[in-house]
């Protein structure tokens, strides 16, 4: 066996990062859309946020769905698919005149088209790695951060001078070309090319027996296997509370900014520095978690978010607010990387995409709730305060249950 100087699964991860940067951004965009479509349609913010709430609740269905098609058909086909939905929704959203085509255009029509691209990246990666699969996994997270750095401001730029539906179209066209010639470079696993996880070379007629033999001490679960399990419940929880918390911020955020007496464009900045924050957290997060324990680089992280969380209740000026972005962008960063790969730590990889989607419900649900709980306590309260304060618990009930789950399992 030999190692492939050009092993092709960093050309995966590419794909992925660019993927996720185009697809993340284009979602947490939103936050910088709020406004726009609250005024033009004469919404309340409970009911604006609601169309996100129930853009994410959709996008767990579609999570599961991807996740059986991305085992069985692999991540080319579903990568060009979602590109042409995503690029349909965007384009419509930008033609709607009532709060029902909203629902229609943007909450049904984007989760059919961005609901499964969290796990196609993330378990199309883990399949590619095993030793690095931490660092991988970081890399390619940081797609998220570094789309919702450059598509907040960028967005904001187009609503400033083109208007929020022409800005729709913009980013409708940027989705369905990008996503379409990039999906071309997926492929399932190493397998496709003759190769183990790392880029170890085998000869085609052993692929087989060579598979076999690096995974003897090593087990896959299907789903239902990994739903008996206390670690499933628990990874699911993770998913939910972290997912609540940052979408509470990332819909919340900047009208929580705009309402303190600052600029579009400076809440836009210190978003887009959260998420700036975040791409160097994720590489350095999951180069830790292959060198210590997955659970403690994610203790650590979502301990991070919790202090953020608290502190911005009492932000009111400027620099705190940049604190803050500090603080969070840091936690975000270095909680996905070592989850993701406990998951296929855990669980294995032959049916990860599956396993993924049905965690993928948790995240839904927490994305839902989160920017509703955040629309209804200020249209109850005129603050936000208590909604941070949630999101602050969420994040140490969260650290709680990184705590409880058991790595003494072995999965390839």
């Amino acid at each position: 066996m030999t190692k492939d100087r050009l092993f092709y699964g960093w050309v995966v991860v590419t794909a992925g990062i660019i993927i996720s940067a185009i697809i993340f951004g284009t979602r947490y965009s939103f936050g910088v859309f709020f406004k726009s479509i609250e005024t033009d349609f004469n919404l309340s913010r409970g009911t604006t946020s609601g169309i996100f709430s129930i853009y994410m609740l959709l996008c767990c269905i579609f999570a599961i769905l991807g996740g059986w098609a991305l085992d069985k058909y692999g991540p080319k086909i579903i990568g060009i698919l979602m590109g042409i939905f995503a690029g349909l929704s965007l384009l419509l959203t930008s033609q709607t005149t009532s709060l029902w085509q909203l629902f229609i255009t943007y909450s049904l029509l984007l989760a059919i088209g961005t609901g499964a691209t969290y796990t196609t990246v993330m378990s199309t990666t883990s399949r590619w790695f095993q030793k690095k699969r931490g660092l991988a996994l970081g890399i390619v997270g940081t797609g998220g951060g570094l789309g919702t750095t450059i598509m907040a401001p960028f967005t904001t730029y187009l609503i400033s001078n083109l208007e929020w539906r022409m800005s729709f179209i913009v980013l409708g066209l940027i989705c369905l070309f990008s996503m379409i010639t990039l999906s071309l470079l997926l492929k399932k696993d190493p397998r496709e090319i003759g190769a183990l996880p790392d880029g170890i070379k085998v000869e085609a007629g052993n692929i087989n027996t060579e598979v076999r033999q690096n995974n003897t001490q090593l087990t896959s679960f299907s789903l239902l296997q990994a739903i008996k399990t206390r670690n499933f419940w628990l990874l699911g929880i993770i998913w939910l509370l972290y997912s609540l918390c940052l979408h509470l911020i990332l819909t919340h955020f900047v009208p929580h900014t705009t309402d303190i007496g600052f600029s579009a464009m400076q809440a836009a900045v210190l978003l887009s520095l959260t998420s700036g924050i975040c791409i160097p957290s994720r590489l350095l997060m999951g180069w830790a978690s292959d060198r210590m324990s997955r659970k403690t680089t994610t203790i650590i992280s979502s301990l991070l978010v919790a202090a953020a969380m608290l502190s911005l209740v009492w932000s009111q000026d400027l620099w705190a607010l940049y604190l803050f972005a500090v603080l969070f962008g840091f936690g975000w960063g270095g909680i996905d990387p070592p989850i993701v790969a406990l998951i296929g730590d855990v669980f294995g990889m032959r049916n990860i995409g599956i396993i993924m989607g049905a965690l993928g419900i948790g995240w839904a649900i927490g994305a839902a709730v989160g920017p509703l709980i955040g629309g209804v306590i200020f249209d109850f309260s005129d603050s936000y305060s208590m909604a941070f304060m949630a999101g602050a618990i969420a994040m140490l009930i969260l650290s709680i249950s990184a705590a409880l789950i058991r790595q003494d399992s072995k999965t390839e």
